[in-house]
């Protein structure tokens, strides 16, 4: 079992994360506005993760710090939603920027999925179970089946990036992916914007 840490409110000063981190989010629910951020979780892709509970009328400056700090590379699952809720309820641009499910859907096109269960099925060989996806992450306490289950949204992003890394230098589409991390703090403000379907790109 990982090393689970939860802190209310804000990451501690002693706390800090070098080169990459992953990171991912759990919310009320999945409309960017209305639904409220609960959770981060953070992993230095080490075995051990950090789940900071966002609690109303609490800043978190220490939070904010990392995920503007243009030194770590902040790994995502599906970035485009989590960037966009960060930016919105914490009022920070998420920046620079990696997305796993991108990177799968640019050099795994043989694959009919790309969600982090796949990708940790397919690629790693590990079963995660999603039991707790739509619990109440607005709980006070979190119960110990939560805390693992955003754990292992967190734990393996850091490996999968590394085996993704390889397939699309393989493929010839590292640079197009690239250019794709780059744009999702400015999809994320389309999102936001209400420009999130139609596409502004579509016909």
């Amino acid at each position: 079992m990982a090393e689970i840490t939860v802190y209310k409110g804000d990451l501690p000063d002693t706390v800090y994360f070098k080169d990459a981190v992953a990171v991912d989010t759990e919310t009320m629910g999945l409309n960017l506005h209305r639904d409220r951020l609960c959770l981060v979780q953070l992993s230095a892709g080490d075995g051990t993760a950090v789940l900071v509970q966002i609690q109303k009328g609490v800043d978190c400056p220490n939070l904010k710090r990392l995920m503007q700090d243009k030194s770590v590379l902040k790994i995502f699952h599906f970035a485009r939603f989590d960037v966009a809720k960060i930016l919105n309820d914490l009022g920070v641009v998420v920046t620079p920027v990696y997305c796993t499910k991108i990177a799968s859907k640019l050099c795994r096109t043989s694959s009919p999925s790309h969600s982090l269960k796949s990708l940790c099925n397919d690629l790693l060989g590990i079963v995660l179970q999603k039991e707790q996806q739509t619990s109440d992450w607005g709980a006070e306490t979190l119960n110990q089946a939560q805390q693992e289950y955003a754990a292992n949204d967190v734990l393996y992003l850091h490996r999968l990036k590394e085996i993704l890394d390889a397939l699309l230098v393989r493929e010839g589409r590292f640079e197009l992916a690239l250019s794709c991390f780059d744009f999702l703090p400015t999809r994320a403000k389309l999102d936001l914007a209400d420009f999130a379907e139609p596409d502004i790109f579509a016909h």
